[in-house]
């Protein structure tokens, strides 16, 4: 775990002599990968490789969760950065170990030290400094160090005693799970215990089913799985969510009965937690009537490739409500765009964003264009979060701002009296000169004097050189009158008014977080 582009897949590459980092879209994770990684020594480990960018918070969750030891991962020529917080926090959370990585080393702008320095000041009890953190100074792309970090780990593991039980039925933790065209549901999971047997009937969160087969990471069929391994499980009737645990039944019918019982849980808990939304929002609705704008709600679609990263982009998307946009996800889903997922869109207005999941067929990118439906396509989550935050700013109805389009000074005052009734009232007309900006007949006018607002009103007449005007520019005389003004004097200030519509603006952070600030 660690920062995003710390080198976390880098350090994984090297230690199982691949090169998975330079075919990742925009050279970052954004799934969770597990891999085994068999060692010098002979031991093997089994590695979970966590994507570091910001919007992916609940897949580090999950990873801390699964895992026996953390191997926290920091640039020597960075330091402690957010994420690299945010890991050791789920760390703790999930009460797990951490060893310290310290990769790119072999940078002329390394500086270990500072790092271990940063790491001590977070309340990490580092081995040299007297905790029980190892620290251990690696470079990916040199292949230095990785020996060492090796050795630590599996002494951290001899300290800690890490032993499964092996007979029995298998606990295991779905780390992802995607649909495929020809196999249908797949769940990635790792067995924590016991031993997973082809053909068992097991529970997965509310889903169910028959195991059909069992493949490990290089996707070779095997009959079972033993502690520690990863592996892709097929023959599940729907699509679980990851983090959900597995569960082996004796039977069909016991697997079905839970699976009905956690599905009625889970929607009576859904219906719940969306009445007390409902309320909250009604009761700050009635406080906030008169001083919050009113809120656009701007619905969406997600679709992506694989369940975790559906709910990274789905909490990503949320994060950029506002106190002018509510960023509403109506249905999001793993697997391509489809035809119901474009006429879902026409019925409510929404955009459908896909991330990593291929380009529609031309049919359906035909029936979004006559529907009118946006598609949004991405396969970095930088690019998505960017495209979507000025999608909504677009949205966004803005705040109406008064500022100032011009000024003149008064030269001169003329008085025009009202020869008869036609001619109406006593008018009095102010010379000016336009001293900055410019003044529009369509503006409001403010009277200043020594600084002070005396009136302020529409301007009833603009002339130049007795020519009824539109406009006038800087430098220019004019003659003005305001509505229902006849207190002017020399040396007054008249500013021209104008209603400015200023839209929020869309905010990132060198970190990666993202937001919409009003």
């Amino acid at each position: 775990m660690g920062h995003v582009d710390h080198g976390k897949t880098s350090l994984l590459d090297a230690l199982r002599q691949t090169s998975l980092a330079a075919k990742e879209a925009g050279g970052i994770t954004q799934h969770l990968g597990a891999f085994v990684v068999g060692m010098q020594s002979g031991a093997s480990i089994t590695f979970l490789d966590t994507p570091g960018h910001a919007a992916f918070s609940a897949m580090r969750a999950r990873g801390a969760a699964v895992t026996d030891i953390v191997v926290l991962v920091v640039a020597a020529d960075d330091g402690v950065m957010p994420q690299t917080l945010e890991a050791m926090s789920h760390a703790r959370a999930a009460n797990v170990p951490i060893v310290v990585a310290i990769n790119k080393c072999d940078k002329p702008d390394a500086n270990p030290e500072r790092v271990k320095v940063q790491l001590a000041a977070e309340g990490l009890p580092l081995e040299e400094m007297g905790g029980d953190v190892q620290v251990v100074e690696v470079s990916a792309i040199n292949k230095v160090g990785l020996d060492k970090l090796e050795d630590a780990l599996l002494l951290q593991a001899e300290l800690m005693d890490l032993s499964a039980r092996i007979d029995g039925p298998a606990q295991a933790y779905v780390v992802e799970a995607r649909l495929d065209k020809g196999r249908g549901p797949l769940a990635t999971a790792i067995v924590k215990a016991g031993t997973l047997v082809c053909g068992q009937h097991v529970v997965v969160g509310a889903k169910w089913g028959r195991i059909r087969s069992i493949r490990d990471m290089a996707t070779k069929a095997i009959a079972q799985a033993r502690p520690a391994m990863p592996v892709e499980i097929e023959g599940l009737k729907g699509l679980p969510m990851a983090g959900d645990d597995i569960v082996v039944v004796e039977s069909e019918e016991r697997a079905r009965m839970l699976s009905e019982g956690r599905k009625k849980k889970f929607e009576k808990d859904r219906l719940t937690k969306l009445e007390e939304e409902r309320t909250k929002t009604s009761e700050s609705e009635e406080e906030e009537v008169e001083t919050k704008p009113k809120q656009v709600e701007v619905p969406m679609i997600v679709k992506a490739d694989v369940q975790g990263t559906v709910q990274a982009v789905t909490d990503a998307v949320k994060n950029l409500n506002s106190s002018q946009v509510l960023v509403k996800v109506v249905h999001a889903g793993v697997g391509p765009i489809s035809q119901s997922d474009i006429d879902m869109a026409q019925a409510c207005g929404a955009c459908i964003v896909g991330f990593n999941v291929r380009d529609p067929p031309s049919s359906i990118a035909l029936a979004a264009t006559q529907a009118k439906v946006k598609i949004k396509l991405h396969r970095v989550i930088y690019h998505l979060l960017e495209d979507i935050g000025n999608f909504i700013v677009e949205k966004a109805p803005g705040t109406l701002e008064t500022q100032i389009a011009g000024e003149a000074q008064v030269l001169n005052i003329f008085e025009l009296k009202g020869r008869s009734k036609a001619k109406g009232d006593d008018v009095k007309i102010a010379g000016c000169r336009v001293i900055d900006g410019r003044f529009t007949k369509s503006s409001t006018l403010r009277l200043l004097r020594s600084g002070e607002v005396v009136f302020e009103g529409s301007c009833a007449s603009l002339k130049r050189e007795k020519q009824d005007v539109e406009a006038v520019g800087k430098g220019n005389d004019c003659g003005l009158v305001i509505k229902d003004c006849f207190d002017f004097q020399v040396g007054d200030v008249i500013q021209c008014l104008v209603q400015v519509n200023r839209k929020p603006k869309f905010v990132s952070s060198e970190s990666g977080t993202v937001r919409i600030e009003c």
